[in-house]
């Protein structure tokens, strides 16, 4: 019996000394990370070589998927750069884009069916959409009556053939429940990034149809950005860029 309390008391020992062992090592890991000074690291950067003709194809793959096509068009003077493809091509885009942000709609939605009905047809998620927003106008409007008669006929039956429809057209009706619309938890609803982000899905599908590359490189280089600058914080304290829209350099804490 004495053998085996001593062999569990070895045990015990042993692993107590690995989780102490373990214990020292992160802290001596943490201690031990190396940290960059924002001079150095400004040089370090400094140092890597970015083609400006890269940068410039970076710019127009934006401006051209995302259907500005006025910027496209004045970036290729600038730059010397062709678009590659033909900047008429993207008018009718353009033309939705801007009828998506300035709340029109029943405009957009006319234009689309134009271009090619088969887009709204094949995508009823996107419809929905489009339809949510027209019910978000009217009560931005404040025309109540009609909003509460164009959800009920229009947007319910869409309701229940899609829970998540269901759902997304609760939370629109929930700017009802607050006289002040803007102190609704939902007012985000009535901001101009709410448009915003429907002409880009609208976009997108128009893109798609015409067989052309939908999502501009810019973004998913962004979030690359994000996820390196993540990575390597685990290993080194270093200057990270915490606003990508100033990209300014902030030192480590």
């Amino acid at each position: 019996m004495s053998g085996q309390n001593s062999g569990k008391k070895v045990i015990g020992l042993r692993a107590q000394a690995e989780v102490h062992k373990g214990q020292r090592d992160i802290c001596l890991t943490t201690f031990l990370k190396v940290e960059i000074p924002l001079k150095d690291w400004q040089n370090r950067l400094s140092q890597v070589k970015i083609s400006k003709q890269d940068l410039n194809k970076l710019i127009m793959n934006y401006l051209v998927i995302e259907g500005y096509k006025d910027a496209a068009e004045k970036f290729s003077r600038e730059s010397g750069l062709h678009p590659g493809i033909e900047l008429a091509s993207i008018e009718d885009r353009m033309t939705i884009r801007n009828a998506i942000e300035e709340g029109h709609i029943e405009n957009a939605i006319e234009r689309v069916n134009d271009l090619d009905p088969e887009i709204l047809d094949t995508n009823p998620r996107l419809y929905f959409h489009l339809q949510l927003q027209r019910l978000i106008e009217l009560i931005r409007n404040n025309h109540i009556s009609t909003a509460l008669e164009f959800a009920s006929e229009e947007l319910a039956p869409l309701g229940l053939t899609n829970p998540e429809f269901l759902e997304e057209l609760e939370r629109t009706m929930a700017l009802l429940a607050f006289e002040n619309m803007q102190q609704s938890p939902v007012s985000y609803l009535l901001e101009q990034s709410q448009r915003q982000k429907l002409a880009s899905e609208l976009n997108s599908a128009i893109l798609t149809a015409q067989c052309q590359e939908k999502d501009p490189k810019l973004p998913g280089l962004l979030r690359m950005l994000v996820w390196a600058q993540n990575q390597l914080e685990e290993k080194v304290s270093f200057p990270k860029i915490k606003n990508l829209v100033t990209a300014e350099l902030e030192a480590p804490n």
